[in-house]
């Protein structure tokens, strides 16, 4: 015994320090606010054997800090698209396929996910499997046990194999593609597959089709773009959740295990944030581009109303709820067709109807995005007067949320003082005497006076 405590003598102070802590000596001593002692002779005896004592703490400290991850940025707050045990379960993916058809004006939608992915269907000799389509078929899509394997020439595989956007037109002289008759594909003249990846993994495939060679606008191919990567990093990050509430009940795991599943939880959380805000912004361009505005109108709104939250002092996740609503707040319309917010001549009264209730349709997809749902307010309310005769509910004065008050007064800035068809822009100055006439009945005159401020 003392000839082992004797040998542990001629080990580096550094070494032992290193054994105690599995590979993480730095990390230990700068959690101990020791992190100027970088020098070895400075590290002593006692030291080492306080920081021994702390692994125990360590373990538990890192699974915590997991556990809160989980906690904090669960599924729940993002897109719950995966741990599916029926066929049944697998009906979201027809409503995603019909919601991207209705979103771009497309004749038809499908999604393929890989073998992995497709939890439940995965009896088959198919890579890539069929999981929703935006067709009302005859037949079960999953009795068909429709697919793709990653070693033929099809589109999908390589779209999926090589991580990239493959757009094909007048598909029936192309004499690589392969219709599949069950989805009526002798049809499709224009072709699009939108691999879905992150940094991590690949997950699968959005095919988008029309039966005529009507080219999507890069507005709508960016969205569905962002839109892949958005479904394939939740499902990425669901995956790995799981992963990481099975390593932390283990008894043997030990803190470098924890570690490395730390460094991919907080990496693939970091994309997933990126994406989101990626899929807000381009979500909004896509309305702009669908409507008559210029195309970066949702941006001048939301840029304003971020603005009066900053001058009346607001802190910075309400900020940023607020800005997000404002993007998104005639969210609405890119479910309309594009031609009922050209037309010229007057519009009927199911145009109007249409065009009325465009708001509540927006809240309808913002509900089925968990991750914005905390805006879901800010839009329903934004067309609310101070005076109580607005819509949808006759809210007034205070009872209106704040974020909805703010919103209603940068989109009325930034409507007035845009060109429309039937009448040119008006001026800063005009603008302005406007907003300050319906002070009072239309918006808060609080906030009047704060675009005031910021504007003269």
């Amino acid at each position: 015994m003392a000839e082992d405590k004797k040998e542990n003598k001629n080990v580096s102070v550094f070494a032992r320090s290193e054994m105690s802590l599995e590979s993480d000596p730095l990390e230990e001593i700068f959690a101990l606010n020791l992190g100027d002692f970088i020098s070895e002779h400075l590290i002593s005896d006692e030291l080492v054997q306080k920081i021994s004592r702390t692994n125990v703490d360590k373990l538990q400290s890192i699974k915590n800090q997991l556990k809160e991850l989980i906690s904090i940025y669960s599924i729940d707050n993002t897109l719950k698209i995966l741990g599916f045990s029926s066929k049944e379960d697998y009906v979201i993916y027809n409503s995603i396929a019909k919601t991207i058809k209705q979103m771009l004006e497309i004749d038809a939608c499908q999604v393929f996910l890989s073998k992995e992915y497709a939890m439940g269907l995965n009896n088959t000799e198919h890579d890539l499997i069929l999981v929703g389509s935006s067709q009302i078929l005859k037949k079960d899509i999953y009795d068909a046990k429709i697919g793709y394997c990653l070693s033929d020439n099809s589109f999908v595989s390589q779209s999926y194999n090589e991580r990239k956007l493959i757009e094909l037109f007048d598909c029936n002289t192309n004499k690589d593609f392969k219709p599949i008759s069950f989805l009526g594909e002798e049809k499709v003249k224009y072709y699009l597959a939108v691999p879905m990846y992150n940094n991590m993994e690949k997950v699968g495939v959005i095919v988008v089709e029309n039966y005529k060679n009507k080219k999507l606008s890069e507005e709508f191919i960016e969205l569905l773009t962002v839109t892949a990567r958005l479904f394939a990093t939740s499902m990425s990050l669901e995956k790995l959740t799981e992963e990481t509430e099975a390593l932390i009940k283990e008894k043997d795991v030990t803190v470098l295990q924890l570690q490395n599943k730390r460094a991919e939880l907080t990496a693939l959380i970091g994309d997933l944030s990126g994406e989101q805000q990626w899929f807000v912004e381009n979500l909004a361009q896509a309305v702009d581009a669908k409507s008559s505005f210029k195309n970066n109108y949702s941006h001048e709104v939301a840029d304003l109303a971020r603005e009066i939250s900053t001058t009346i002092g607001l802190n910075e996740k309400t900020k940023d709820l607020i800005y997000y609503a404002a993007l998104l707040r005639n969210i609405g319309k890119i479910t309309l067709p594009e031609e009922l917010f050209n037309k010229k001549e007057k519009l009927s009264a199911e145009d109007w109807e249409k065009l009325q209730n465009h708001p509540n349709v927006g809240v309808s997809i913002l509900m089925s995005i968990n991750f914005l749902s905390e805006v879901v307010p800010y839009i329903n309310y934004h067309k609310e007067r101070w005076d109580g005769k607005g819509e949808p509910e006759g809210l007034k004065g205070q009872s209106i949320p704040l974020g909805s008050r703010i919103i209603a007064i940068a989109d009325a800035y930034s409507a007035i003082t845009t060109e429309r068809k039937y009448r040119k822009a008006h001026s800063n100055k005009e603008a302005l005497e406007i907003l300050k006439s319906e002070s009072g009945s239309k918006w808060d005159p609080e906030l009047i006076n704060v675009i005031v401020k910021i504007k003269e």
